[in-house]
């Protein structure tokens, strides 16, 4: 009896090790891949590169167009079901160009960072610069939201995920805020250190 439990148990342990880490990323039409071809949007771009990386991981697209932090608020329990191990958060983009008061913009990621901790989800939060059109004021309050939520739950921050492509007519869409594919892949090679920090804290919960 003792060996069968024995046997039991190193089952359980290796199917552990073996299962893929799963990581939410929710988001914006960014991560959605807004009118991008499938399997070049961040997610899946993103994947592959962790199995590159010897990563058994498999990244859950939870980016919906459109979507405002309240929107990602509003859904989260449901994006949830799947039992990440770990989550990437990318809202607020869609609240800037809206001009949403950036304070509701840091209630409503406060509340998704507060349900991610409580559930020992380790985060790597992508940060959203404002546009220049709603005024110095509004940009200044909207940029500190992303820094300040980081060093509030001790999270992974990437300051602006749209970093070396913004404003870049050869690595957007048309309409020049999405990217194309060749943006995409400059956006995951540029969080992948990061993504890679993240998966460590589930490999450790401990590390940082």
């Amino acid at each position: 009896m003792w060996l069968f439990a024995l046997t039991a148990m190193l089952f359980v342990s290796a199917a552990a090790v073996a299962a893929p880490v799963k990581i939410l990323a929710i988001g914006t039409s960014l991560t959605q891949g807004y009118g991008l071809p499938p399997g070049t949007e961040i997610p899946a771009v993103l994947e592959a590169q962790l199995k590159q990386k010897g990563i058994d991981a498999t990244v859950i697209n939870a980016g919906v167009s459109g979507d405002t932090s309240a929107g990602g608020l509003s859904r989260l329990d449901w994006s949830l079901a799947d039992h990440p191990n770990a989550a990437i958060v990318e809202l607020g983009s869609n609240d800037a160009l809206r001009g949403i008061d950036p304070a509701s913009t840091e209630k409503n990621l406060t509340a998704i960072l507060t349900k991610l901790k409580a559930k020992h989800i380790p985060v790597l939060l992508l940060g959203m610069r404002a546009p220049k059109n709603f005024g110095p004021e509004y940009e200044a309050k909207f940029n500190a939201i992303y820094p300040r939520l980081a060093r509030q739950y001790d999270v992974l921050l990437y300051p602006f995920v749209l970093d070396g492509v913004a404003l870049n007519p050869k690595l957007n869409q048309k309409d020049g805020i999405h990217p194309n594919p060749a943006g995409v892949k400059i956006i995951v090679s540029k969080i992948l250190p990061d993504v890679l920090k993240l998966v460590s804290q589930v490999q450790t919960p401990n590390a940082k």
